[in-house]
């Protein structure tokens, strides 16, 4: 039993192996250890242990976790793309025990109920997974309990601070500007309103990451002598003998161990569970010879089982953010935190309370009417009509209220008290791949996001419509006293768009802005300089009938191998209206469930 941070003697045989403690990972490894001391369970993660590490527990500290040379967040290089301005984004994911849940932002935000209809597959439903979705939470919200969890290992909650004057000024400008404030905008259904943000993260500001709240417990509990976790060791392969996987193939991560010993072969009496997050699962399926003929071919590899669903179907959800400039006071922002002029010392000293606050303050779904969707032109109005007309609950976009400039301030941007809103399109029509290109685990990576590649430009268009909402609600607050021009399009002088600076707030009485085609134009370049990724990777190992494209079965099965299965967001068979943590988690939640009925626990 224990957390090692090399492969420990004698640890070469166990009942169930999960290659990756992420998120899910996370979940089904320790429901599994619970539901059978019996079973030995064995999770190997890649990245370090995160137990009580400072800079993931307080959210508050999230923000080195974002920048080149962290230790917990892997960065994939993906190809430059002409629909990107030129531009090779790095698509950040989780590289430490929990996943991305133990470097995220945090924000608490669950996908609609029609997601998980539309995802069409036995025991998937909205009905059949709302059980999870109350199971792995304790609710600390406003909203009805019966669509909540009173009782699950993860606490939702305000935390110990909150925007205050930014958030009661928001959520006035949205209602100004035709959208109400909604006690619980994660209630499944909200659509075109507000409410005021909850976080993953306790009542007295503790993270609530996989690790923290499912598998820590339990390996200190004594109780479950059947669970054993292995850090800083990288899954480099299945084992599969006669068409069963067996085993895995891992090593020392170098990242830690520079000097690590040759490559570990741990062998799965009962189960093999690839739990690597979208961009590693694909990888680790392909160097075992499961994918594309051609792609194993390229790589140099034979094909075990043919599986065309691997590594198809990349999707992220599409992020823009603009800056505006306040009034406001530097106790009021997280701006001084964000230019460097607040150390963690400082804030642990000084500012504690912001240890347990993430700088979102608010968030909402929205879509547009008829007459806006039209307004975009022919091609977007034939997509609307067939792909949102019917279903009203379906928004196009999320939009969250920022207490800070919404990434890296970047050149030409003063210290000062900013806020921000970050807009995502939460279904785009774009979608990539990623494959390997060789047989070995440092082999770059054939990576393409998709972003803004649909043919008549869909995606850009639920930009621009996003643009010009978020920016009507800033201008409507007390607060705003103009727009940060480098976070904003490039608009023609005299243009009726362009930027403003003001000494006061703009007249009760404002107006919208009135965009002539010429704007529209610089917002689509803007979007195109400037789109990137939400952190929302997935459905790259969807979970769909194999005759259209999936690589798993509705219980998880890998296509063509037996005893192998994949749980993590790779499998989301199509988009969900919400950051995915929440998805991630229950996606555990109902994996877990599957494999310990299927195990006879």
């Amino acid at each position: 039993m224990g957390l090692y941070q090399e492969h420990p003697a004698g640890l070469d045989e166990v009942d169930v192996i999960i290659a990756g403690g992420g998120t899910a990972g996370c979940v089904v490894a320790s429901r599994l250890a619970s539901a059978d001391r019996n079973l030995s369970v064995l999770v190997i993660e890649g990245g370090m242990n995160n137990y009580q590490d400072p800079s993931i527990v307080n959210i508050g500290l999230f923000f080195p976790h974002i920048m080149p040379g962290s230790k917990t967040t892997l960065f994939y290089p993906a190809k430059a793309s002409e629909h990107l301005a030129g531009r090779e984004l790095a698509i950040p994911c989780g590289g430490v025990l929990g996943g991305g849940s133990s470097i995220n932002m945090a924000m608490y935000s669950r996908a609609q109920r029609i997601d998980f209809d539309a995802w069409n597959m036995p025991g998937w439903s909205a009905d059949e997974m709302l059980p999870y979705l109350k199971k792995l939470e304790t609710y600390h919200g406003k909203g009805s309990m019966d669509v909540h969890g009173h009782d699950g290992p993860v606490h939702i909650s305000r935390g110990t601070w909150d925007g205050g004057v930014s958030e009661d000024d928001f959520m006035s400008a949205a209602v100004k500007a035709g959208y109400p404030e909604v006690d619980d905008v994660a209630s499944l259904s909200a659509i075109n309103s507000f409410g005021r943000a909850n976080r993953y993260v306790s009542t007295d500001g503790r993270r609530q990451d996989a690790a923290h709240a499912y598998l820590h417990p339990r390996l200190q509990d004594g109780n479950h002598p059947n669970l054993h976790v292995v850090v800083e060791s990288q899954v480099s392969r299945v084992v599969i003998e006669d068409g069963r996987a067996t085993g895995v193939v891992f090593r020392p991560n170098p990242r830690f161990h520079p000097n690590g010993s040759s490559e570990v072969t741990v062998r799965a009496r009962r189960l093999v569970v690839v739990s690597c997050g979208a961009l590693g699962t694909p990888a680790v399926l392909e160097r075992s010879g499961i994918g594309s003929s051609k792609v194993l071919a390229s790589a140099g590899l034979p094909i075990i089982a043919e599986n065309l669903g691997v590594g198809e179907g990349y999707e992220d959800h599409q992020l823009m953010g603009s800056a505006y400039k306040t009034n406001l006071g530097s106790r009021d922002t997280l701006s001084d935190m964000v230019f460097g002029l607040l150390s963690p010392e400082m804030i642990f000293k000084d500012r504690p309370e912001i240890l347990g606050y993430n700088g979102q303050d608010a968030t909402g779904k929205l879509r547009p009417t008829d007459e806006e969707a039209a307004a975009l032109g022919p091609e977007f109005e034939a997509a609307w009509k067939d792909d949102f007309q019917s279903k009203p609950e379906k928004p196009i976009i999320c939009m969250t209220l920022l207490n800070c400039v919404p990434g890296v301030p970047g050149e030409g941007v003063a210290p000062g008290q900013y806020i921000g809103s970050t807009s995502f399109v939460l279904y785009p029509y774009s979608s990539g791949h990623v494959h390997i290109t060789g047989p070995g685990i440092d082999d770059p990576l054939d990576f393409e996001t998709g972003f803004l590649s649909d043919e008549k430009g869909l995606d850009v268009k639920q930009h621009i419509w996003a643009y010009k909402k978020q920016r009507e609600i800033m201008r409507r607050m007390d607060c705003f006293r103009g727009e940060v021009a480098p976070w904003h399009p490039a608009f023609a002088p005299g243009s009726a768009a362009a930027v403003v600076e003001t000494d006061g707030p703009l007249p009760a009485e404002v107006q919208n802005i009135v965009y002539s085609e010429e704007d529209d134009k610089a917002i689509a370049e803007f979007v195109r300089r400037r789109a990137d990724t939400t952190w929302h990777s997935m459905g790259t190992c969807k979970m769909k009938p194999r005759e259209k494209g999936g690589a798993v079965d509705a219980e998880l099965n890998v296509y063509g191998v037996k005893g192998l299965k994949v749980a993590d967001l790779s499998i989301a068979p199509s988009n969900v209206g919400a950051n995915t943590n929440n998805t991630a988690l229950a996606i555990g939640e109902r994996a877990a469930d599957i494999f310990i009925k299927e195990l006879g626990l």
